[in-house]
């Protein structure tokens, strides 16, 4: 007989998920900044426990992707330039070393897995999927960053994901702009791929501040 298996899902198990949609559903742009995330009918679509969702819903706070007022329930906060300038100020700082750094040190092995995340955004820049763009623009850096040899650089950079990914959604609205992403992180690749700490380093600093122009567009036009 085959051996018995504990089918049932945990809770944490529910609560992963419900935080993996319900982060996918704000970078999608499917819950738009300043809006109110309505307990009941997040609890319906979702189908789970008010608890869950509430223990879903502090952890997108933390990520800083929420706000959760007193009195007024859980909304997606108003996006700010000041903000989003702050964060890519702080992006160019962690990417640029961390493209450099991963130049010098990123084992072969590694080196064909970053190849594949790049032809993973290709893909999606092709089909126009915006959402498949982000998290794969954002697979492709994650490998940069473990690769880095910076283990506090790579943490502090993922405490910062989140919201980079939901900055990126906006200036990856641009018509045309996931093609010159594409172009971009190509530079970035071969750099690493050839070990030139200083091209991976320019290359890395022109992809980010083009991404923060497209999105200062994507934002001032209300996309």
């Amino acid at each position: 007989m085959p051996p018995d298996l504990n089918l049932r899902i945990s809770p944490r198990t529910v609560q992963r998920e419900t935080v993996d949609k319900l982060r996918l559903a704000i970078f999608s742009g499917l819950f738009q900044p300043g809006s109110r995330l309505v307990e009941s009918q997040l609890c319906t679509q979702l189908g789970i426990s008010r608890p869950s969702l509430r223990e879903a819903l502090r952890s997108l706070e933390a990520e800083r992707l929420i706000e959760i007022v007193p009195n007024r329930g859980p909304s997606i906060p108003a996006l700010s330039w000041e903000v989003a300038t702050a964060i890519y100020e702080v992006r160019e700082l962690l990417e640029v070393e961390a493209a450099g750094r991963c130049a010098l040190r990123i084992s072969p092995e590694q080196l064909r897995e970053l190849e594949k995340s790049l032809s993973a955004f290709e893909e999606a820049a092709s089909s126009n999927d915006s959402l498949a763009q982000v998290m794969t623009a954002a697979d492709f850096y994650s490998i940069i960053l473990a690769n880095c040899g910076n283990p506090i650089l790579e943490e502090v950079h993922r405490g910062l994901v989140a919201r980079i990914s939901f900055f990126r959604g906006r200036s990856m609205s641009l018509d045309g702009r996931a093609q010159s992403s594409l172009a971009e992180m190509r530079e970035i690749f071969e750099s690493i791929a050839a070990g030139d700490e200083k091209a991976a380093r320019k290359a890395s600093k022109q992809h980010v501040l083009k991404a923060k122009a497209a999105a200062k567009i994507s934002m001032d036009s209300g996309l």
